[in-house]
């Protein structure tokens, strides 16, 4: 954790989810209580097809619905995408862009991120930059040197209260596997310091998550580590239960 820094959990239900789903969503919203409040913010990911069900489901809640992601044009030829203007009309109030799934899945450049974050941040969305080394990158001892060409290129010049940062080794992302408490403390040391080195002073206030197979059974020790501002959350949060778990690592 950084003092004076609210941690935030956001969970991304990825490609998961029809509207009887939203009884978990409900059960999230319930459980986020006034305390948990207090010590923590609260987000989920929808799939775009539940996002307008979602930000209904959760008006009267501090709970908050974001993308999974989005094009960097307002408008346009470009089917199937979805665009900052869109998101912000069904409610919603944060975005994921560069998650590794996008950038293995669909060829997704540092470039094309930096795109992706300029035009959220335009649109006043909160901005969560993924951010992560391959399992290769890793055992070559390339990981430090990976993240600072990631965060390099995808990250907008001008600094954003916006700006969240997610760091989720790929190779821990839904596998159970999960890095040394000091492998995390590095890495986020690293990453804090490469936001103060882009931002200033202003550098320090980033929230920087963690994410790759956060559980409730290990939610408490990564959630202490230094620089670990909360944690973005895949599986475990589409049950409320499990969601809820690790959320209560703060408590």
């Amino acid at each position: 954790m950084t003092p004076d820094i609210k941690p935030l959990v956001a969970g991304n239900w990825k490609m998961n989810g029809v509207q009887s789903c939203l009884a978990e969503l409900n059960a999230m919203s319930t459980g986020f209580t006034k305390e948990l409040q207090s010590k923590i913010d609260l987000l989920i990911c929808l799939p775009a097809t539940l996002i307008s069900l979602g930000t209904a489901e959760t008006k009267q809640s501090a709970l908050k619905i974001g993308a999974q992601d989005c094009h960097f044009n307002v408008n346009g030829a470009h089917t199937g995408d979805i665009s900052t203007q869109m998101i912000t009309d069904i409610g919603a109030t944060s975005v994921l862009v560069g998650h590794s799934e996008r950038r293995t899945d669909h060829g997704e450049s540092d470039a094309i991120v930096l795109a992706k974050a300029n035009a959220a941040i335009a649109s006043d969305l909160m901005t969560v930059v993924c951010i992560g080394e391959t399992e290769v990158e890793r055992k070559s001892g390339d990981t430090l040197k990976v993240l600072e060409t990631q965060l390099a290129g995808s990250l907008p010049d001008e600094y954003s209260s916006n700006i969240v940062i997610a760091y989720e080794p790929v190779w821990a992302i839904g596998t159970g596997l999960i890095p040394k408490v000091s492998d995390v403390e590095e890495a986020h040391g690293f990453i804090r310091s490469e936001m103060i080195k882009r931002y200033g002073e202003n550098g320090k206030t980033i929230r920087l998550l963690y994410g790759g197979s956060v559980k409730p059974a290990n939610a408490k020790e990564l959630m202490s580590i230094e620089n670990v501002d909360g944690a973005l959350v895949g599986g475990a949060s589409l049950k409320a239960a499990d969601f809820l778990g690790i959320c209560e690592a703060y408590l």
